[in-house]
C-alpha cells in the first residue's frame, strides 16, 4: 500500500487568510512597476483576480472550477494578442506572467500551490530589471524579495508571528549576500546588455537622428532624459565651450538635412590648441554607433573610429551604458587643405527652393572680398534680425528657410543652423550642419557634467581657405544666452518648459543633483562593471591572465570557502546549547551532586517537584527555577530579564 502523506505535509495544509494576504502582498510589490507600463485593463484584471481569490477565503466559499479558470486564461491570451499582435517579446510575455499570477491564485488551495505562486513572484522580480536597473528598482525588488521569502517561511511555520518570519527571511538573505557578491564580481562578464531581449530590448529610445528638419531638436528639448555624463580631470570647460560633436549632416533636399554616404578618409588628430581636456564619458544606450566628444577630439576610444568629418563612431550600436575616455583640444590648429570632393559636396543645394535667401546670398557673394566677409555678414544679419528663440516654432511650408528668415523670425537651433548653412552654400562658401549637444549642467556635488536631451543642439561649420573647417553657431549670434547660460535662459520666461528647466524650481534641481550624484556612482561601480573592470580587478588581486578559466576557478574556490564557513557556523550553533539549556544543565548537575539525579524519562516539572521534596531547604529556589525554565524553553518567546534571573538563581543555588 502507498503510505499516506503526513498531516502537516504541504500538499495537505490549507492556505489560510494570513498566508494568502502575505502572498498577495508580495505579488503586489513585484508587479507594481509593471502596472505603470501595462495597459490599464491588464492591471485591473490582475487586481480583480487577486481580490476574487481573497474574497473566496474570507467567505469560506469553494474556489471556481478549473473550466472557469481556463476560460479566463483564454480570454486574457486573446486580449493580449489583440493588444500587441503577438504573445512573444518582452512586454507581452511579462504581462502574460502577471495575469497568470492571478490565475494561479484562483487554483491555490494548499501550501504547495502557494509555494509555486511564490516562485513565480521570484521570477517576476527578475523581469523588472529588463526595463531599468536604477537604484529605486533595486531597492523595491529587494523589499519584494524579503517579503516573498518571509511568505515562504510563514508557510513552513504557520504559527509564528510575522515579525519572526521577517527576521528569519532577513537572516537567510543576509547569508546569501556574500555568495551573490562573489558571483557579481567573478562571474565571467559578457559584452552587451545583460538585461535585454534581442527583439525589443532597445525599442523606444530617444535621442538625435541621422536627419534634421524643422522641429526635430525642439521636440527633444521637452525631454530631461540623460544623454551622457562627462567627468573631467581638473576643471570642466566653460558652458560656452561645451560643444559635444555628433552626427554631421551634408545633404539637403529642400527641407531635411541628412548624413548621406560616408566620405572616405581619416583626418589627422590635433596635437595642440588653445586648451586641452582629459575626461571620461558615460554614455546612455541609444542604439546608434555615435560617441559624443567635446570638440575637437584628440584621441579615439577603443573599439571606435574617427570619420572623415570628425565624428567618432563605435564599431557596434551602443545598446548598453558605455564608458570611454577621451582627450579633446579647444581651437586646434586645423589642416590647411581639404579633399576637393568634400568641398564640392558641401556646396550642393536643391534647385527651386528659397528664392529670397538665394538672392540675399548672391548679393553677399558679389560684394564681399572673400569668404570670411560673407560669413561675417551672415552673422551680422542674424544678430540684427530680431529673431526669437522658442520651443514651439511655427510650422513652415515649402520654402522653409525663406519663411524663417523673413516671415516668422522664430525658431529653434535647427532653424538657425539650417538657414545659415543654406545661405553659406548659396553664397559659394562650403558648409555643413553639425548636430550634437551644447552645454550640460555641472553637478556641484560630484563635479560631473550631465548632458540631457534638452541640450540637443545644431550648429554650422564653414570651410575657409587657410583655416580649414571653422565652427559658426548662428544660434549664438541671434541668442547668445543659449550658448552662454543654457536653454532655460534663452527662451521667454512665459514659455512652456519642462518642470526642471523652470527657474522657480531651483530647490528641486538641488534635490535632483544630490540624487544623480549617488546614481552616477551606482552606474559606474555596479551597472558599469564591465569585462574591462573585471580584468582590472583580477590584475589588482594578482591574477594577470583573468580569462574565463581563472575566473571560474576563483569563483568556485571562494564559493567553497563561503559554504564551508556557513556550514561550520551552523554546526557550531547546533553543538553549542542555547543559554537556557546551559543553565538547566548546570542546575541538574548541582542537584546530582546532592544525590537528586534526573531520570531520562523525567520532565522538568516532575523533576523539580521531586527535588524540592528531597532538598527542602532550597525548595522555593528549585521550584522557581523549574517554572522559569519551562516558560523560557517551551513558551512563545524568550525574555532577556527572565533568562538573566534563571542564570542568577542557578548560580546562587546552594544544595550542599
Amino acid at each position: 500500500m502507498k503510505p499516506l502523506p503526513h498531516p502537516l505535509a504541504p500538499e495537505l495544509r490549507a492556505v489560510s487568510a494570513r498566508d494568502l494576504a502575505w502572498l498577495i502582498g508580495s505579488l503586489l510589490l513585484v508587479i507594481a512597476p509593471h502596472a505603470l507600463r501595462a495597459p490599464w485593463w491588464i492591471t485591473l484584471l490582475t487586481l480583480c483576480l487577486y481580490g476574487w481569490r481573497f474574497y473566496f477565503t474570507l467567505h469560506r466559499q469553494p474556489l471556481p472550477s478549473r473550466w472557469l479558470v481556463l476560460a479566463v486564461a483564454a480570454a486574457a491570451l486573446l486580449a493580449l494578442w489583440i493588444e500587441f499582435r503577438t504573445l512573444f517579446g518582452r512586454q507581452p510575455g511579462i504581462l502574460l506572467l502577471v495575469v497568470f499570477s492571478g490565475l494561479k491564485l484562483l487554483e491555490t488551495r494548499t501550501h504547495r500551490d502557494a509555494t509555486v505562486a511564490a516562485f513565480l513572484a521570484y521570477f517576476l522580480v527578475i523581469t523588472n530589471f529588463l526595463y531599468t536597473q536604477s537604484i529605486l528598482t533595486a531597492v523595491l525588488m529587494g523589499i519584494s524579495l524579503l517579503a516573498t521569502t518571509a511568505t515562504l517561511v510563514g508557510f513552513a511555520a504557520p504559527q509564528r508571528e510575522a515579525r519572526a518570519n521577517l527576521r528569519t527571511a532577513s537572516m537567510l538573505l543576509g547569508q546569501a549576500v556574500p555568495a551573490a557578491l562573489v558571483l557579481f564580481l567573478l562571474f565571467p562578464r559578457v559584452q552587451g546588455p545583460l538585461w535585454g531581449l534581442p527583439q525589443d530590448a532597445y525599442a523606444g529610445m530617444t535621442g538625435l537622428s541621422d536627419t534634421m528638419s524643422p522641429g526635430t531638436l525642439s521636440n527633444l528639448a521637452q525631454y530631461d532624459a540623460i544623454a551622457f555624463r562627462a567627468e573631467f580631470e581638473g576643471e570642466a570647460p566653460l558652458h560656452a565651450l561645451r560643444y559635444w560633436r555628433g552626427p554631421v549632416l551634408w545633404d539637403f533636399d529642400g527641407r531635411t538635412w541628412s548624413i548621406g554616404p560616408e566620405l572616405r578618409g581619416k583626418p589627422p588628430l590635433p596635437t595642440a590648441g588653445r586648451a586641452s581636456f582629459r575626461y571620461a564619458v558615460i554614455l546612455e544606450p541609444h542604439n546608434r554607433p555615435w560617441l559624443f566628444a567635446l570638440e575637437t577630439a584628440a584621441s579615439v576610444p577603443e573599439r571606435a573610429r574617427l570619420t572623415f568629418d570628425g565624428q567618432i563612431l563605435s564599431t557596434s550600436p551602443v545598446r548598453s551604458r558605455l564608458r570611454y575616455e577621451l582627450v579633446s583640444v579647444i581651437a586646434p590648429e586645423p589642416p590647411r587643405t581639404e579633399v576637393r570632393g568634400a568641398l564640392t559636396r558641401a556646396m550642393r543645394l536643391p534647385q527651386g527652393f528659397n528664392p529670397r535667401a538665394t538672392a540675399l546670398a548672391a548679393q553677399w557673394q558679389a560684394s564681399a572680398a572673400n569668404d570670411e566677409e560673407i560669413v561675417l555678414r551672415a552673422v551680422e544679419f542674424l544678430r540684427d534680425g530680431r529673431y526669437s528663440y522658442t520651443l514651439e516654432p511655427p510650422l513652415l511650408g515649402l520654402h522653409s528657410v525663406d519663411e524663417f528668415l523673413f516671415d516668422t523670425r522664430a525658431g529653434f537651433c535647427e532653424h538657425f543652423a539650417s538657414a545659415f548653412t543654406f545661405l553659406m552654400r548659396a553664397a559659394g562658401v562650403p558648409s555643413r550642419v553639425v548636430t550634437g549637444y551644447q552645454g550640460g549642467e555641472l553637478n556641484p556635488y560630484d563635479r560631473i557634467v550631465t548632458v540631457r536631451q534638452w541640450d540637443a543642439h545644431a550648429w554650422s561649420e564653414v570651410f575657409l581657405a587657410g583655416r580649414g573647417w571653422v565652427r559658426v553657431d548662428p544660434t549664438a549670434a541671434a541668442m547668445p544666452r543659449r550658448v552662454e547660460s543654457g536653454l532655460a535662459r534663452a527662451v521667454p520666461e512665459n514659455a512652456a518648459m519642462p518642470l526642471m528647466l523652470q527657474t522657480r524650481m531651483e530647490w528641486l534641481r538641488e534635490v535632483r543633483n544630490r540624487w544623480e550624484a549617488v546614481a552616477h556612482k551606482w552606474n559606474v561601480w555596479v551597472l558599469g562593471y564591465s569585462p574591462e573592470r573585471q580584468r582590472d580587478l583580477m590584475q589588482w588581486v594578482g591574477i594577470r591572465d583573468g580569462d574565463w578559466r581563472a575566473l571560474t576557478a576563483a569563483l568556485f574556490g571562494i564559493l567553497g570557502v563561503i559554504t564551508l564557513g556557513l556550514l561550520a557556523w551552523s554546526l557550531r550553533r547546533l553543538v553549542r546549547p542555547d543559554p537556557v539549556q546551559r543553565a538547566w544543565r548546570a542546575f541538574c548537575r548541582k542537584l546530582a551532586k546532592r544525590g537528586v539525579e534526573r531520570a531520562p524519562h523525567e520532565g522538568p516539572r516532575d523533576y523539580t517537584a521531586r527535588a524540592a521534596r528531597q532538598v527542602p531547604d532550597a525548595r522555593r529556589a528549585i521550584l522557581h527555577i523549574g517554572e522559569l525554565y519551562i516558560a523560557l524553553r517551551y513558551g512563545a518567546q524568550q525574555s532577556a530579564p527572565h533568562l538573566a534571573r534563571l542564570q542568577r538563581l542557578v548560580r546562587t543555588l546552594r544544595v550542599t
